[in-house]
């Protein structure tokens, strides 16, 4: 204990030694710096690690300005100040300073913060020292990361470019995916110009983000002296690497682009299969010079856009087709039919060249009636339009020939069937008859049609339809009823596709009523109506088309009321003879002969039946409305045999030759006429004035045989 007591008795006065040796040895200065009065105290080694002479230090920081850089002294004024306000004790900083020479050198301060008795700061004492050495591995391995990281962003820009422009369809969908700021452009250009070549010149069709458009160069020559131009003719890029460089070589366009501070600029010719089809232009500011690795990025870039762009174009001219032959097989216009107002309406789908076989049409026909169709071929292509022209031209045919709407689908359903396509479509074909106001309507898998009533409800029609065309065929079920519908003056029939109606993930009868509130919402004009419903259409989009049909009846007019109704009967067609009973019925009703409709039903029937009994051939039936102080109904029934009928006694046990018996005794007068090869049987009822009891007139103008005309 004595000799451990003695050594320590022997120890030098100033043990321990002085801290500043010690910082000195490990080359660190130290600083006090008292925050009330704004002044630092360095020590000479701290001088000597900030490269600052004593002269030139006055003792206020913002003299240390000299050395450290602006972004490296806000950055070490921003960490100084937070752990200030936070309360924290110490703190550290690693921050560059520029020498005398010029050169960079890393440097660390680290520094206590001292606080008075209510926690408010006062003073920070603390070292700084040389950290070169150091952070230069680290600095040199940063470096290369950030290169890396540079590489990685390129490459992952080029990525999600090439991402985007595979969803573009057309050249526009390519232009704005490269105008979007969120494009290229992350690659560090300021802006981006493309242009497109077209017949021996170049058009400028992008300028992004800003229109950077010069004056006189949206057009121009392939042999002008442009950049783009340039790179076209020559199928290599060109990277401008100085504001010098850009103008020694582009004379012409320098001095229009020279308020853009652009300091270089990569051009970029775009090829696809070995022709060029364009050139993009990326320009640049605050940077000079392409390494190997970013003018490879671009060289990609600009491979990528080329093959976008030509897959555009064929998209577009594939498209142009398809809707040239679309349009082709349409009607180019819709015939005027008295009685009636009408609008169309064609919306192609929002997949392009990807068109339906949609069609609708509208056919005159004798006797004031009209034919309306409306139909969808099944696929989205060329074929679906082709065998829409076709189907439309025989259902046209078809019902211009005379026959029954059922007659007219289950032939075009035949026609379908025996064209060896592999598609089936669905069809509507409605017959009205404007002077009645008597719609047929035979329904073949489409959706049913909608009536708007003139007070503006809107009503749909439960048609019992059969099977789409070609299918109904092919099964051998080519029944197709017919349902019909009364078309008051005023009312609004409503034919369309399904691409009208139908939503993704929604159910057709929630799209129908949607359909029919939207009807009833609108205006009363069928053209008005037409635009609203077909612009409600593109805004909800969707990947079919819509056909669209609207068919008003007007007020029948004096010629209209006198017009002759017509029937074609064909003597394999049974349902027709039903569709001509329930014609004459209701004609009866409306023209003020309701009291008569029996016998006016029957007569017919009878001649009718006699025509295609004894006649090869069809029969048509027609009646002619009273008019005027004219108070006869007529009907007719026209054959095309010349033999005329003959009244017979038919016997006690005879089960014919009364036929035209019954005409003789329920009409007022009958007769026959010659008609070229054939002839037509015609018979005429007296009918009451409407608002009037029944007056039967059988007084002279009663007949007892075939009046003679």
């Amino acid at each position: 204990m004595a000799d451990r007591g003695a050594s320590a008795r022997s120890l030098p006065d100033d043990w321990p030694v002085h801290p500043d040796p010690i910082l000195a040895l490990n080359r660190m200065g130290g600083f006090d710096w008292d925050l009330n009065a704004g002044i630092m105290r360095m020590d000479a080694r701290a001088h000597e690690v900030l490269d600052v002479r004593p002269d030139e230090f006055d003792g206020r920081p913002m003299a240390l300005s000299t050395r450290v850089p602006p972004m490296e002294g806000q950055r070490l004024d921003s960490l100084v100040s937070q752990a200030l306000k936070d309360g924290s004790e110490n703190y550290g900083a690693y921050f560059r300073i520029r020498r005398r020479d010029g050169s960079l050198r890393w440097t660390h301060a680290q520094g206590r913060i001292l606080r008075d008795g209510t926690g408010r700061p006062h003073r920070i004492i603390g070292i700084v020292r040389d950290a070169t050495q150091e952070l230069g591995d680290a600095e040199a391995r940063y470096e290369r990361t950030a290169e890396d990281e540079v590489r990685r962003r390129q490459t992952n820009v080029v990525q999600l470019t090439t991402a985007a422009l595979a969803h573009a369809r057309t050249v526009q969908d390519v232009i704005d995916v490269l105008a979007d700021p969120h494009g290229p452009t992350h690659l560090g250009a300021m802006s981006l110009v493309m242009g497109l070549v077209e017949g021996g010149r170049i058009r400028v069709v992008a300028t992004g983000p800003t229109d950077g458009q010069v004056p006189g160069t949206r057009l121009t020559r392939l042999d002008a002296q442009y950049p783009m131009n340039e790179v076209v003719r020559t199928l290599t890029p060109h990277f401008i690497e100085s504001p010098e460089e850009f103008a020694e070589c582009y004379p012409l366009l320098w001095p229009h682009i020279t308020d853009l501070k652009i300091t270089s600029a990569a051009y970029l010719p775009l090829i696809a299969q070995a022709r060029p089809i364009g050139a993009m232009g990326l320009l640049y500011k605050d940077r000079r010079g392409f390494p190997p690795e970013e003018r490879n990025v671009l060289v990609a870039l600009g491979s990528g856009i080329a093959q976008s762009l030509q897959r555009a174009m064929f998209y577009e001219q594939e498209k142009d087709v398809a809707q040239a032959l679309q349009q082709a097989m349409l009607p180019r216009s819709i015939p005027s039919v008295p009685g009636a107002d009408v609008a169309v309406r064609y919306r192609s789908a929002s997949l392009g060249r990807d068109i339906g076989g949609d069609w609708y049409d509208l056919i005159p026909l004798p006797g004031g009636r009209v034919g309306a169709v409306i139909g969808d071929v099944q696929g989205h292509d060329t074929h679906a339009a082709a065998v829409m022209g076709q189907l439309r031209i025989v259902l046209r045919a078809y019902a211009a020939e005379g026959h029954t709407p059922a007659a007219v689908i289950a032939r075009a359903s035949v026609f379908l069937h025996e064209l060896d396509t592999d598609r089936f479509a669905t069809c509507l074909y409605a017959e009205a008859d404007l002077s009645t106001g008597v719609v047929q309507v035979v329904r073949a898998g489409h959706i049913d049609p909608l009536v708007r009533h003139t007070d503006g409800t809107c009503r749909r029609i439960d048609v019992d339809g059969g099977l789409p065309l070609g299918l109904s065929a092919e099964f051998g079920r080519l029944e197709y009823p017919v349902s019909t519908v009364e078309l008051e003056p005023g009312q609004t029939l409503l034919l369309c596709t399904d691409g009208l109606v139908e939503q993704p993930g929604a159910d057709l009868d929630d799209g129908i009523r949607a359909l029919m509130a939207m009807v009833a919402s609108a205006p009363d004009d069928v053209r008005d109506l037409a635009d609203r419903l077909i612009d409600a259409a593109d805004e909800r989009g969707g990947d079919d088309d819509v056909a669209l049909l609207l068919l008003r009846r007007r007020a029948p007019s004096a010629q209209q009321v006198a017009a002759t109704l017509q029937r074609h009967i064909a003597s394999g067609e049974p349902e027709a003879l039903t569709e001509a009973r329930h014609m004459i019925r209701i004609a009866a009703s409306g023209w003020g002969a309701r009291e008569r409709t029996d016998e006016i039903e029957l007569v017919a029937d009878e001649l009718i039946t006699n025509a295609l009994m004894h006649t090869e051939g069809a029969a048509i039936l027609s009646l002619r409305v009273p008019t005027g102080s004219d108070r006869r109904l007529r009907v007719e029934v026209e054959d095309s045999s010349s033999a005329l009928p003959r009244r017979r006694d038919a016997g006690e046990s005879g089960v014919s030759g009364r036929g035209l018996l019954l005409v003789d005794l329920l009409s007022d007068v009958w007769g026959v006429e010659a008609r070229g090869g054939g002839k037509c049987v015609w018979c005429e009822f007296v009918v009451a004035d409407r608002g009037h009891g029944d007056d039967r007139g059988h007084g002279d103008d009663r007949g007892s045989g075939p009046a003679q005309h």
